[in-house]
Order: C-alpha cells, then sequence, then structure tokens
C-alpha cells in the first residue's frame, strides 16, 4: 500500500488547515489510520488515529479539541482538520496505516511521505 499525504503549506498562527492522505495499490482495510508529526530536529510523535469502523479516535494531547481526523473506507482517504493553529504545530506530517490505535512508531506498517506544515507567528 502506497500512501500519498499533501495539503501541507504555510498557515499563520490561529489559522486552520487540513491535511489530507489517500491510499494507492491496496486499501486502509481494518488498518488503523493515523497520523504522526516530526518538527524539525525532534522525534516523530503520535497526532491522531481513526479506527476501522465505530468511528473511534484518538488525539494526543497538544491537539485534543482543535484537531479532528476524519476516515472514509469507501474512498480509502483520511483527513485531519487542524484548527487554531501555533507555531509549535509547525512539522512534517506523516500518515500511516498500522494494527494499533495507539501504537508506537515502529508498529505502523505503511507510511507516507510526509507533507510540511509551517505556522508563523
Amino acid at each position: 500500500v502506497q500512501l500519498q499525504a499533501f495539503g501541507g503549506g504555510l498557515v499563520q498562527a490561529g489559522g486552520s488547515l487540513t491535511l489530507s492522505c489517500s491510499a494507492s495499490g491496496g486499501t486502509f482495510g481494518r488498518y488503523v489510520v493515523a497520523w504522526f508529526r516530526q518538527p524539525a530536529g525532534k522525534e516523530r510523535e503520535f497526532v491522531a488515529s481513526a479506527s476501522w469502523g465505530r468511528d473511534t479516535t484518538f488525539y494526543a494531547d497538544s491537539v485534543k479539541g482543535r484537531s479532528t481526523i476524519s476516515r472514509d473506507n469507501a474512498k480509502n482517504s483520511v483527513s485531519l482538520q487542524m484548527n487554531k493553529l501555533e507555531p509549535e504545530d509547525t512539522a512534517t506530517y506523516y500518515c500511516a496505516l498500522g494494527p494499533l490505535a495507539i501504537g508506537p512508531e515502529h508498529s505502523y506498517y505503511y507510511w507516507g511521505q510526509g507533507t510540511l506544515v509551517t505556522v508563523s507567528s
């Protein structure tokens, strides 16, 4: 499965951005779909995930309440809407497929190439 993430860009603090990720060469199936992010010079960190069915979602505390992950199994796509963006949200964002709703980075099987989000103050 190949994942393609897009939608990153430059946005002012307080603004909103929606990232998208689509799959090709396969389907999401029953995998958990997740977003991670990696600020420059720092480790990659979990942002949000959406499980197959039951609309089960999880969010990192840093984005909870101002981000929404949405999964469309029919289209094999997932989006991450982020509101009230802060400079601390600046990072390269990655989508991933894996078996666990809140799993460590190494538990995810497939990764997109990343899309850069830059939030200016």
